[in-house]
């Protein structure tokens, strides 16, 4: 696989087999994995508790259709993309009107992971280390990482 900046301004994701396509359908799974919801985690950090109150009553319901809408676009975009090319090699376009979708429904990816793993700093991680379970959570981490530097990089600036 192979990810470029596109002169239009987006990302093309050139996906090789249909291993990538798997591992693409990964932001979504892990995204939505954890047993609650992104925007009630993080309502628990609140320690205020009228803060809290209106952090559930106000906040919550609006952000969480909004990340559930950024997961929905990706997976479709994953979808559509491998449908296109029969799930063989292919491209995948990340377009700059897309991106910040796309940046969270990698970043919920990640935070899933984070909440179900507890990696924590990824430079004191040697992967070779980690059980297979593990190191395979901890490689799709830093695979979105990577992809969310790029759209830093190259679309959302």
């Amino acid at each position: 696989m192979r990810i470029i900046p596109t002169l239009e301004g987006g990302l093309m994701i050139d996906a090789d087999d249909p291993g990538d396509w798997q591992l693409l359908k990964g932001i979504t799974t892990d995204a939505v994995s954890c047993d609650e919801k992104l925007a009630r985690r993080l309502g628990k950090l609140i320690a205020d508790e009228e803060l809290a109150r209106d952090w559930k009553e106000y906040v919550i319901p609006d952000l969480e259709a909004e990340f559930s809408a950024d997961v929905l676009h990706v997976a479709t975009s994953i979808a559509a993309a491998r449908v296109e090319c029969g799930g063989g090699p292919g491209p995948l376009w990340i377009t700059s009107g897309d991106a910040f979708q796309w940046y969270s429904a990698l970043n919920q990816a990640r935070l899933a992971l984070e909440e179900q793993f507890h990696f924590g700093p990824s430079q004191v991680i040697d992967p070779g280390e980690l059980p297979p379970l593990r190191r395979a959570a901890f490689l799709r981490s830093q695979f979105y990482c990577a992809i969310q530097s790029l759209l830093l990089e190259h679309v959302l600036r």
